[in-house]
């Protein structure tokens, strides 16, 4: 007796080709809706599934393959019990049942879309046939990725079967799917419920691996690099290496870094990271001068750093970074004469990152022994119209400016953070400290004679007034920080006394 399947699918990708090699291989084919157009269409021999049911489509085609004739197909084993059951009932085994579900990601993400469109776009014929056809697997063939058709027929061709192995991994592949369908669908309705909620009671992440990693941060970790399959196109996770050597876990942690740093502004911005705190930030007219002033920041720690730009990097700012040795070096796009000239370095990695909305996800997780911590994405910050001018010297327009840009660096730097700049670019960075005034030392030192007229930003403010007065021993020209100290009095007191500018923007940007 010929062997059948069930082709229900919402994506048609490479369906036709897949039906036509069935065909050929003897299968009796049978569908539904609109894949049963497509393939009646393309002359393909298929069965309308009411001819295989002696039902019709009912409820807006709400009810197609919900039928005992298609279910015990799927489900029944091959033993002699189930055998006896299914001559009694006219059933036969489907061998075969390929299916992907109705695009529910696609309807909720259209702008506009109702609730009820959103509930018309449940599948429940699809779920219910992949699950019973998954866990019947040791008889039953279960696909719901295009991706997989070639591999399928391959086998099928060859053998004639599919592997216990193989249908396995299929099997794993087929509740993945309908899994992650479900917690789209959950996410939707508690979303609908409770629209300004941020946080539901059950946490539900999906993520794909995209490869499996030499090891994490050191070589005992093993490690692995995942794409959250809700990130938006722009994103740095969907991004893609041009050339090079594989990506590492700290490579993709110092390249996250670099790429917010340089999307915190519109003007066009370079930044250098090292150990994902940056060694040089700098905005200039073109991408060359931006990069070789941020690299003037700091050039010892620059070495094998990463190199990010928010603009299209070309031939004379390619020509000025392959004279350097860097890890990996990202962009929106590299023209065809720098990717030409930094292919002279082939170990060196290029990351391109599309355009589009890189926003999507909105929270971000961190693992504690044995549970995670979540928190909304620190994004965008306080503008300068929003600042209050606290002290009795008031800065100019020119002072905001270099204050606004101090403010977007510091909020990147790992706290306790500080960060000295003149009108547009970096000139000393403190990071990581356990007490303020020691990582305002630290950025002072690196700015050296720099600090004289300089800016100085800070993520959280200042407890005491000592790191006030570290600031004008240097000569610090104006502070920007967020102010919320008991000691504020105090702290605005020492900066009128020492003749310092102080704003406050009353919003903190800790990252530890």
């Amino acid at each position: 007796m010929k062997r059948r399947a069930i082709i229900s699918v919402s994506d048609k990708t490479g369906i036709v080709v897949l039906a036509r090699e069935l065909v050929d291989l003897g299968f009796e084919l049978i569908s539904t809706g609109g894949t049963y157009k497509t393939l009646d269409e393309a002359n393909i021999p298929v069965n309308y599934v009411s001819e295989v049911t002696g039902f019709p489509e009912v409820l807006d085609g709400r009810v197609k393959t919900l039928h005992p004739l298609i279910h015990g197909g799927i489900l029944a084993r091959d033993c002699r019990e189930h055998m006896e059951q299914m001559e009694q009932n006219g059933i036969r085994f489907i061998d075969l049942v390929v299916v992907n579900l109705y695009p529910f990601r696609e309807t909720i993400a259209k702008p506009g879309v109702t609730f009820e469109e959103a509930i018309e776009n449940i599948d429940v014929g699809g779920p219910t046939m992949v699950r019973a056809a998954a866990k019947n697997h040791g008889r039953v063939i279960v696909v719901v990725n295009p991706e997989s058709y070639e591999e399928v027929i391959s086998v099928l061709r060859e053998t004639g079967t599919v592997s216990a192995g193989r249908r396995r991994r299929l099997a794993a592949e087929a509740f993945a799917h309908t899994a992650e369908y479900d917690r789209l669908i959950a996410g939707y309705l508690e979303r609908q419920l409770e629209p300004t909620g941020s946080f539901p009671e059950t946490l539900r992440l999906t993520a794909q691996k995209v490869q499996e990693l030499r090891y994490g941060e050191n070589p005992q970790q093993k490690a692995a690099f995942y794409v959250n399959s809700e990130a938006g196109e722009g994103s740095l996770a969907n991004g893609k290496q041009l050339q090079g050597k594989e990506l590492s876990y700290n490579n993709w942690n110092d390249m996250d870094a670099a790429w917010k740093i340089v999307h915190e502004f519109d003007t066009c911005t370079a930044a250098i990271i090292k150990h994902s705190n940056p060694c040089g930030v700098a905005s200039g007219k073109t991408p060359l001068e931006a990069y070789e002033s941020a690299y003037a920041a700091d050039p010892m720690s620059a070495f094998g750093g990463i190199v990010a730009f928010n603009r299209v990097v070309e031939t004379t700012c390619a020509e000025a970074l392959q004279e350097r040795f860097y890890e990996v070096i990202i962009a929106p796009e590299f023209s065809p004469e720098a990717r030409e000239i930094l292919s002279a370095k082939q170990n060196l990695r290029l990351f391109v990152v599309g355009r589009g909305d890189s926003n999507k996800t909105k929270i971000g997780l961190k693992s504690i022994d044995g549970g995670y911590l979540v928190q909304e994405i620190d994004r965008g910050t306080a503008s300068v119209t929003e600042w209050d001018l606290v002290t009795d010297h008031k800065p100019t327009e020119e002072d905001l400016q270099a204050l606004d840009f101090a403010w977007r660096v510091v909020k990147h730097v790992k706290s306790n953070a500080i960060v000295v700049t003149d009108h547009r670019r970096t000139l000393g960075v403190g990071a990581g400290q356990m007490n303020r005034v020691g990582s305002v030392k630290i950025a002072l030192d690196q700015a050296g004679d720099s600090s004289k007229g300089a800016y100085l930003a800070s993520d959280a403010f200042f407890p005491f007034p000592d790191s006030i007065e570290e600031a004008a021993k240097a000569g610090i020209r104006a502070i920007v920080q967020p102010g919320g100290s008991l000691k504020d009095a105090a702290v605005i007191e020492a900066a009128n006394r020492l003749n310092i500018i102080m704003v406050f923007t009353h919003r903190r940007h800790f990252q530890h």
